[in-house]
């Protein structure tokens, strides 16, 4: 049997349906057609429901593309950064906490992931990101002295070492190797220590120089404190290096130590 229907066709039951509906949908809800280009979620007559960083995003990434990052707060740029691994909350907030609390963008690239882990908002996915980019940091200094004469690239290859190590917190022991033109061949981490303190074997130095077939070395470290003055035990380290070295053939061209903004060569002061 047929069902009774109104003077447009429908029927009873879906007009029943029709009622309930609009007794569940408030009635400010307004449905409208997207404007080209906008996604669903945008837009809308009732602006005054938006977050307060809506947009916030988009027009971060677009003042970055046109005018890239010189213009920009460190803030931003760590923004930028973390909006990769936080979606569709407002960083900015995080962004300023992890510069208060590891004191520049370098201190947050280099931060250990129990102490970023203990501020609040960063997840595993945030420490990838800082991994990452302290990877291209270390990577694109590296490029700038490897193979080529530290004689002609001192300057960079100070850059370098202040990359790698300025603003670790605790202490590493690096030694540059380079063949009979001063030519970088190689560039490794020999140890890794404490706040104040870092394990270091001559006989080790001198055996890995041989395998190597390296003429000459530089040896750097840091000193997490940021003063980069050698201590009576680095002055004695580097003395019992320099006669390994000797007995072998290669020659210690410098000690660099690296602090917090400045670093100390140990032939500049006399030292070697």
């Amino acid at each position: 049997m047929d069902m009774a229907r109104d003077e447009f066709g429908f029927s009873e039951d879906a007009l029943r349906g029709l009622e309930e509906l609009e007794r569940r949908v408030p009635s400010s809800v307004v449905t409208r057609a997207l404007t080209p280009g906008e996604r669903p979620g945008q837009g809308g007559v009732d602006g005054a429901t938006r977050p307060h960083y809506w947009g916030h995003r988009e027009r971060l990434r677009q003042r970055f593309i046109a005018g890239g990052h010189a213009a920009m707060p460190d803030y931003e740029l760590l923004e930028l950064l973390l909006f990769n691994a936080i979606p569709r909350i407002d960083v900015k907030p995080l962004a300023k906490q992890l510069l208060a609390t590891f004191g520049d963008l370098n201190g947050v690239i280099a931060a250990s992931q129990h102490r970023l882990m203990q501020v609040s908002g960063v997840t595993d996915k945030v420490y990838l990101q800082l991994r990452i980019a302290e990877a291209f940091a270390h990577r694109m200094a590296r490029s700038k002295v490897i193979e080529r004469s530290v004689i002609s690239s001192w300057e960079n290859l100070i850059d370098y070492c202040r990359t790698v190590m300025a603003h670790r917190t605790t202490e590493q022991f690096r030694i540059l190797f380079l063949d009979t033109k001063n030519i970088l061949i190689a560039d490794e981490e020999q140890a890794q220590g404490t706040i104040d303190h870092v394990p270091v074997y001559p006989r080790e130095v001198a055996k890995r120089a041989l395998e190597l077939n390296a003429a000459a070395i530089i040896l750097v470290h840091n000193h997490p404190t940021g003063d980069p003055t050698p201590s009576n035990q680095d002055i004695s380290m580097t003395d019992r290096i320099l006669v390994a070295c000797e007995a072998i053939g290669v020659r210690v061209h410098d000690h660099v130590v690296i602090g917090k903004g400045r670093e100390l060569s140990f032939r500049e002061q006399g030292l070697l």
